[in-house]
């Protein structure tokens, strides 16, 4: 019996030993999208250079790089408005080639644009409506509507005109709509961008809980910080091909903008200043009233504030509420009925247009890049006209000189490192980044006693916008008076001496912006100002 018990014991022991030591078979686990070589050119312009990386199934990734480092050219390829040529794309291990965006969302694929396709004068359901395919029932939408937007922590009211609605409640109704079609991944561009913190913690609480469902998020931002809290990997692309990966979470931001740009970024630091109640202000806004000139456009109230010289001045906002109507006020593409509203060193400018306040050294660089603050298919050189026609050293005997606009612009491209085939080319052939460092140069080489400026560093990578921010602090120190209109609260937290924030067409309380934090600017951001006063 003690033998029989021993054999069988032995018998058990070396099964056991052969079952350890056979191969484990394992069901195969595929990436939910792997790209493998993907090449894309423009031309001679190679923008997708033997581009690879995998997203896991349930994972946040994160996608960055300079402007013009090829990130908006690859999510197109996935998402089907580009195709490679070459490379392949791989989802859940089947090799797919998504023809157009329609075809991308049939395998699950869904895009939040950083610029929303949304037609203010329709409701919140009927703009999701026309962005669903097929023939799905719209009897019970506003329902369903209802239900996703509970479920996921981005109410709505699917009756609502959409152009009532925030900067942020507008992003919800893009993220809905995506997540109606059942999305197993979802990129998202740029997708804090018009947030408050709060509304951004908000949306990180929902791709979180999207992540642990199984969706996979591709996730493209210049916020570095954002991506050190909320992805597990970050692919980093410059010009077109990819040069690391990493765990941002072990990174530093300043480690990762080196990592994108190749090189050393320049740190910022300004001293903050002390108040100056006795010194004259350079700019002086005294009651400036507007109404609203459209449906939706937002009346201005009372806007009351003043700039020293060497100071900067920033007004933060959600947008939507004003800023658009106070940059072309302050332009003169908007005139007040009165002088005295607006003046430039005691100056009454007010009901003047953009030229007399160009002359009197009150200057502005308006948002939009392209289209606005430069024409897309001028050359660099005659787009320094725009703003610079009125200098004594761009006329001869009252006619442009072609010569003096080429010199002017290739002090910009130097003293700027903008990267351009040469004066010559169209701004339209200029990267984001580059764009807005030469049209930044255009105005702050001109030495304006006052200068404002709306988005300085909108959607540029971590190296421009530090060139950028450095050239209007020197402009600052030289005596300069400026605004700075922007939703980037680091930004403007950073560079500024003081801060109010544009809230429904109205400007709060003035802050000492070393004595604020982001949540309090974005408390004011999203409407409460307890006690507003009078800027000084």
């Amino acid at each position: 019996m003690a033998e029989a018990g021993a054999g069988a014991s032995a018998r058990w022991a070396a099964g056991l030993v052969q079952l350890l030591e056979a191969p484990i078979l394992m069901p195969a686990v595929h990436p939910r999208l792997a790209l493998a070589g993907i090449t894309r050119r423009f031309g001679a312009v190679v923008a997708n250079e033997d581009v690879s990386f995998s997203v896991e199934p349930g994972e946040i990734h994160a996608l960055v790089g300079e402007n013009g480092a090829g990130k908006s050219t690859l999510v197109k390829i996935i998402y089907g408005l580009l195709r490679p040529d070459a490379g392949v794309i791989r989802w859940d291990g089947a090799v797919v080639s998504p023809g157009d965006p329609r075809e991308a969302r049939r395998l699950g694929i869904g895009m939040v644009f950083q610029h929303f396709s949304l037609f203010d004068a329709f409701t919140v359901a009927e703009n999701i409506a026309l962005g669903l395919d097929g023939a799905q029932d719209r009897r019970g939408l506003a329902q369903r509507i209802a239900a996703i937007s509970d479920s996921y922590g981005l109410p709505l009211d699917p009756g609502r005109v959409v152009g009532t609605l925030s900067m942020g409640e507008r992003q919800r109704v893009e993220i809905v709509r995506c997540l109606l079609q059942g999305p197993r991944l979802l990129i998202m561009d740029e997708p804090t961008s018009v947030l408050t913190p709060q509304e951004a913690e908000v949306l990180f609480g929902t791709l979180r809980r999207l992540a642990d469902e199984g969706c996979s998020i591709l996730y493209i931002s210049h916020r570095l910080d954002e991506i050190r809290a909320l992805c597990r990997r970050a692919t980093v692309l410059r010009a077109g091909k990819v040069v690391a990966t990493c765990d941002p979470a072990r990174e530093t931001a300043r480690s990762m903008a080196e990592m994108m740009i190749g090189t050393q970024l320049r740190a910022v630091k300004r001293t903050p200043r002390a108040p100056m109640p006795d010194a004259v202000a350079r700019l002086s806004v005294a009651g400036l009233e507007r109404p609203a000139e459209q449906a939706f456009g937002v009346a201005l109230r009372d806007i009351r504030f003043a700039v020293r010289p060497g100071e900067i001045f920033g007004i933060a906002g959600i947008a939507g509420n004003g800023q658009d109507e106070l940059m072309e006020a302050l332009s003169g593409e908007w005139r007040a009925p009165g002088a005295a509203v607006i003046a430039v060193d005691g100056q009454p400018l007010g009901d003047r247009g953009p030229q007399a306040r160009r002359r009197a050294g009150f200057h502005t660089l308006p948002e939009e890049r392209n289209g606005h603050a430069a024409v897309p298919g001028m050359s660099l050189a005659a787009n320094t006209l725009l703003s610079a026609r009125h200098r004594r050293d761009m006329t001869r005997a009252g006619i442009v000189s072609r010569a003096a606009a080429r010199e002017f612009a290739r002090r910009i491209v130097s003293a700027f490192d903008v990267r351009t085939f040469g004066v010559d080319a169209p701004a339209a052939s200029l990267s984001g980044g580059n764009l807005q460092k030469f049209v930044v140069g255009r105005e702050v080489l001109q030495n304006p006693a006052v200068l404002a400026v709306a988005q300085p560093t909108w959607g540029v990578d971590a190296g421009a916008a530090a060139a950028i921010r450095g050239a209007l602090a020197d402009l600052a120190r030289e005596g300069a008076a400026i605004v700075v209109i922007s939703q980037d609260l680091d930004e403007l937290l950073a560079l500024t001496d003081r801060i109010a924030v544009i809230s429904g067409g109205r400007l709060s309380r003035v802050l000492m912006t070393a004595d604020v934090t982001a949540q309090e600017i974005g408390l004011l951001m999203g409407g409460a100002d307890g006690g507003r006063r009078d800027a000084a």
